[in-house]
């Protein structure tokens, strides 16, 4: 694959993430800011990159970075001497994405527990569902650091 071949490539994932960043709830434009910094081979862009690269306007890059910011997406870094802020993906854990995702679940299983409780009819279609549920959530849940160990040991 040649060099222009695989940055074109790259352009086409930076939109699908945008695409795909919208689905789960965030803005298109911040969704191709996160794509962006995670596909192309340069990590780190100065404001004025993002605006030139996305096609945006200033207003809606800064909106989306800020937004970025504040969710713990991204940071930015600064060079002496430089007034410049360059931005980069949030350096996390390699558990990150999982462990996001075991608090979520355990969000989802404190909500359908207290449901449950208020059920009349422990029997009814719904609870029986919501039962299924909170038992395949429980066993999912604790298997999340046993799984953790497992992959580290396996490393």
């Amino acid at each position: 694959m040649t060099t222009e071949e695989r940055i074109r490539r790259q352009k086409e994932m930076v939109e699908m993430a945008g695409r795909f960043y919208e689905k789960k709830g965030l803005q298109p434009i911040a969704g191709r800011i996160v794509g962006l910094l995670t596909v192309m081979d340069k990590e780190q862009y100065t404001f004025d990159e993002i605006v030139e690269d996305l096609q945006i306007s200033k207003s809606s890059a800064s909106n989306a970075l800020r937004l970025l910011e504040i969710s713990g997406a991204i940071d930015y870094i600064t060079v002496p001497g430089d007034r410049k802020r360059y931005f980069q993906l949030k350096k996390r854990d390699k558990f990150a994405l999982i462990d996001e995702h075991r608090v979520t679940l355990t969000d989802a299983l404190n909500y359908l527990e207290r449901t449950l409780e208020l059920k009349a009819d422990k029997q009814s279609e719904n609870a029986v569902l919501i039962r299924d549920m909170i038992d395949m959530l429980n066993f999912f849940l604790n298997k999340f650091e046993e799984l953790k160990k497992e992959y580290i040991s396996q490393k």
